[in-house]
């Protein structure tokens, strides 16, 4: 789960993060009375969207005045905000963080992820603050510092000072960052966060350091454990047929394609999206039904992918080990029966009860194409695709 920049500084201040003052708006004369209230000679005015690359986008201005911080917040509210992670769709901006100018003298780059290659955690800083980091990594990777962390242990003192005299911090500040580090993991730790990036990290003139922007996702998996964050939920910055099928305990996400996949599991179900592509298609989402799937599951997983205006033909993967075939079937045919399908559907089954299954779709009465393998599900997919 993503929150907005505004609401993960709120949570970190909680574990000691520094972070600039702000007051959050949502209309221009918002705007103009927290710009009065902060009274610094500059404010920010920042859009809050679930991307980065706001600044590049028009989503991060000064205003030097507090009338200035109202008529900003009047073209940036209601605005398509469009950058390199919303695609050229935008996103509507419907709340701006109002902040004080702070004396910016350098800007380096913090970042709290899983690294899935050994397993753990690993904290990662660099140099090249207020930069996408995926451009420093692919062009430049050696800026880019890495410290594992032992979860037996945590995040040790030592690594955090190497990382702060690796970012070339002053020796006086050298303790000051590491503790700010230190606090950042701590507040990852506590919040189950799979996400944590401050970019820029900042070191102002007079020798303050604050996390200027916040980046922080939830791992969804852990939030049984966090009632009360569900409430920083912005279904607004969320796909709608997601957010359906999130009520079902779907694993689904959009994508641009035209063919749609129903597949059980997500490994297969990411080898169903190549073999689509390998055979000359597009992909309309993931959708991962889950290993247990129930008729009725498969039922509203068929009513959110055939939601999607977008898609010309449908194809049904489906491998029985824990889930059986006819169960899937069955499902597949009361979905067709129910919302009245009228594009293509390929379906492949493997395992459990296939026969049985096959028997379920060939007695239906519709117009299914039963598949033999994913390669000849594919092209054939493809094909009534059109």
């Amino acid at each position: 789960m993503k929150i907005h920049e505004y609401q993960g500084k709120e949570l970190l201040q909680k574990y000691g993060v520094a972070v600039p003052r702000g007051i959050v708006a949502r209309s221009p004369e918002e705007a103009y009375h927290a710009a009065k209230e902060l009274g610094t000679d500059v404010v920010v005015v920042k859009a809050q969207i679930h991307a980065g690359g706001r600044g590049k986008g028009g989503g991060v201005k000064l205003a030097k005045s507090a009338d200035e911080a109202r008529e900003i917040a009047r073209q940036m509210l209601g605005m398509k905000l469009v950058t390199h992670q919303t695609g050229p769709e935008g996103r509507e901006v419907r709340v701006l963080l109002i902040e004080e100018g702070l004396p910016i003298d350098k800007e380096f780059y913090l970042g709290i992820v899983l690294d899935r290659a050994s397993g753990r955690t690993v904290f990662m800083a660099s140099q090249a603050g207020g930069m996408d980091i995926e451009e420093v990594a692919a062009h430049t990777p050696e800026k880019i510092m890495k410290e594992t962390i032992d979860p037996a242990v945590g995040f040790r003192p030592f690594q955090a000072r190497k990382l702060a005299f690796g970012l070339g911090l002053p020796g006086a500040l050298v303790n000051q960052a590491a503790k700010f580090m230190q606090a950042l993991y701590h507040a990852c730790e506590q919040m189950d966060a799979s996400l944590m990036e401050i970019n820029p990290f900042l070191l102002t003139k007079d020798g303050r350091l604050f996390a200027l922007d916040a980046k922080v996702n939830f791992d969804d998996n852990a939030m049984y454990r966090h009632q009360d964050f569900h409430a920083l939920r912005d279904l607004n910055e969320e796909e709608p047929l997601e957010i359906e099928a999130s009520k079902f305990d779907l694993n689904y996400i959009k994508l641009d394609g035209n063919i749609a996949c129903m597949v059980n599991g997500a490994g297969l179900a990411m080898a169903t999206m190549d073999i689509i592509k390998l055979a000359g298609g597009e992909p309309a989402n993931f959708l991962d039904v889950g290993g247990g799937a129930s008729q009725e599951r498969v039922e509203a997983a068929f009513k959110i992918l055939l939601a999607d205006e977008n898609v010309r033909a449908v194809l049904v993967n489906i491998f029985g080990g824990i889930v059986r075939c006819d169960m899937v079937a069955r499902g597949v045919v009361g979905a067709a029966q129910n919302l009245g399908v009228k594009v293509p559907v390929v379906v492949r089954l493997e395992g459990t009860n296939v026969e049985e299954g096959q028997r379920v779709l060939r007695e239906s009465g519709l117009n299914f194409t039963v598949a033999n393998g994913m390669k000849d599900a594919a092209e054939k997919v493809v094909l009534l695709a059109g």
